[in-house]
C-alpha cells in the first residue's frame, strides 16, 4: 500500500513537472492537443473535434432546399467507390447534376444535417470573402499590402506581402506546414490561444508573390486583414454575404482560438455536405445564385485560374485539376474533404470523411480525387468501365505497398 501511495505521488509530481516545463518553454498548447486528440483515441485533428473548442456561429437565413433529380438515388455506388468509402471512412458522398442532387449517401451515423470539420476547405471560403471585400471597396485590391494593416509586416521582405499573395499561397512566411509534428507552428496554431500573436511573430523569410508554397498561416493572416478591413468578425461577414443569401439549411460553427477570439480561418467550419456543396454551385454559376450576383464573375474566374504557370494546381483559395480533358476546380481539406466542381458537365461532387487517399510526390492531387470523379461518371453512365484512373490507382499507402509486392 505504501508503495502505491509513493508511486501515485511520483506520478503526480512527474505530471506537474511536465506541465510546468510546458509553460516555461511556451509549449503548453500541447497539453490541450493531448487532451483533445490522444485522450479521444485519435492521432490527428478529426471531423467532430469542434466540440472541444470555442466556436462562433455562422448564422443561416431562410433555407433553400436542394432539388432532387429524376432517378434520385436509383443507382448504387460502384464497387470501387464503395471500396473507397469503406477503406477511407467516408461519412458523406453527394453527386449533384444540373443543380439537383442525383445521388447521396451517408455513413458512420452521419446524415444530411450532421456537422463535420471542413478543415482547409475553409480556405476557399476565406478567399471568397476577400474578393467580396474587394468588390465592396473595403479592401482596395489584391495588391493591398498586409503592412497597411499590421506594422509588423511593413519592413524588409514582409513589406512586399500582399493580400493576393496570402490568398494564392505565395506568402513566403516562416511557416512549417507539418501536421504530424507536435512542435510545428501549424500544430501550435490549431491548439494554442491568442492566434494573432502567433501570426504577427511568424514573419516572412522568402520573397512574397514569386512561388506557390502552401501555408495555412497565409489564410490566417488573411483573415486578420479582412477582419480589420470590414470591422467585424469574419464569421458575421460570411453569414451576411454567403450563408444567408445562399439559403444554407443550417447554422454552421467556426472554431476560434479562444472564447470571443478570432476564427481559425485556415480550417474548421463545422457544417454538412449539402451546405458545403452550395459553394460549388455558386462557383459553377460564376457567382450568380438563382438570379442574384453574390460574387462578381471576374472574381470567380480569378480564383479558379492558376496564378503561377509552374503551379497549375492552385489559384486563389481553390485547387485546380485538368482531368479527363475537362477543367475541374475544388475545395479541399485535411482527411479528404472535397467539393469538386466540373463546369463543362454541370456536376458537383462532395465527399466528407475520416481519411484521405494516397498523396504522392509526383501528383498534387491525391488518388481518391480521381476515384470520386471517375466512379461518379460511371454511375451516371458518362464513362466507360475502363476509362479514367480510378480503377488503377491505390487508395492508401498499404494498398500501394501491396501492389508493389505483387
Amino acid at each position: 500500500m505504501k508503495f502505491l501511495k509513493k508511486l501515485l505521488v511520483w506520478l503526480i509530481a512527474i505530471f506537474a513537472g511536465i506541465v510546468i516545463l510546458a509553460y516555461i518553454f511556451d509549449i503548453d498548447y500541447l497539453l490541450k492537443a493531448v487532451r483533445v486528440v490522444y485522450f479521444h483515441g485519435k492521432t490527428t485533428a478529426y471531423l467532430d473535434d469542434y466540440t472541444h473548442f470555442d466556436n462562433r456561429t455562422i448564422e443561416a437565413g431562410t433555407p433553400q432546399p436542394w432539388a432532387e433529380a429524376k432517378g434520385y438515388n436509383s443507382v448504387k455506388p460502384t464497387k470501387r467507390l464503395q471500396h473507397a468509402h469503406d477503406e477511407l471512412g467516408t461519412v458523406a458522398y453527394i453527386i449533384i447534376k444540373n443543380d439537383s442532387i442525383w445521388h447521396e449517401a451517408y455513413y458512420d451515423g452521419y446524415g444530411p444535417d450532421s456537422k463535420s470539420n471542413s478543415f482547409s476547405m475553409a480556405k476557399s471560403v476565406v478567399s471568397a470573402a476577400l474578393f467580396k471585400a474587394i468588390e465592396e471597396g473595403k479592401i482596395k485590391s489584391l495588391d493591398t499590402k498586409v503592412g497597411d494593416y499590421f506594422p509588423e509586416y511593413s519592413t524588409g521582405l514582409a513589406a512586399e506581402l500582399t493580400v493576393g499573395d496570402l490568398s494564392s499561397m505565395a506568402a513566403g512566411l516562416n511557416w512549417d506546414e507539418a501536421y504530424s509534428s507536435p512542435f510545428s507552428i501549424t500544430t501550435r496554431a490549431y491548439f494554442d490561444s491568442n492566434l494573432p500573436e502567433t501570426m504577427l511573430k511568424a514573419g516572412v523569410i522568402n520573397t512574397p508573390g514569386k512561388v506557390f508554397d502552401y501555408q495555412s498561416g497565409a489564410t490566417e493572416l488573411l483573415d486578420m486583414v479582412i477582419t480589420k478591413a470590414i470591422g467585424k468578425p469574419l464569421t458575421e461577414y460570411v453569414s451576411e454575404k454567403f450563408w444567408k443569401p445562399m439559403g444554407m439549411a443550417n447554422n454552421a460553427l467556426w472554431q476560434l482560438d479562444e472564447k470571443n477570439g478570432i476564427e481559425k480561418a485556415y480550417c474548421c467550419i463545422g457544417s454538412n455536405a449539402r451546405d458545403f456543396s452550395r459553394f460549388g454551385k455558386l462557383f459553377l454559376h460564376d457567382g450568380n445564385w438563382n438570379g442574384t450576383q453574390i460574387l462578381d464573375t471576374t472574381a470567380i474566374q480569378k480564383m479558379v485560374t492558376p496564378r503561377f504557370a509552374a503551379s497549375p494546381q492552385y489559384g486563389y483559395g481553390w485547387w485546380i485539376n485538368n482531368y479527363l480533358g475537362k477543367k475541374m476546380y475544388y475545395m479541399r481539406g485535411h482527411l479528404g474533404q472535397f467539393v469538386i466542381v466540373i463546369p463543362e458537365d454541370k456536376i458537383i461532387i462532395t465527399r466528407l470523411g475520416h481519411q484521405k487517399g494516397l498523396q504522392t510526390e509526383t501528383d498534387p492531387h491525391s488518388n481518391d480525387f480521381y476515384v470520386y470523379v471517375d466512379e461518379a461518371y460511371k454511375m451516371m453512365g458518362m464513362m466507360k468501365p475502363n476509362e479514367g484512373k480510378g480503377n488503377t490507382l491505390p487508395l492508401t499507402k498499404a494498398e500501394a505497398e501491396s501492389a508493389d509486392r505483387q
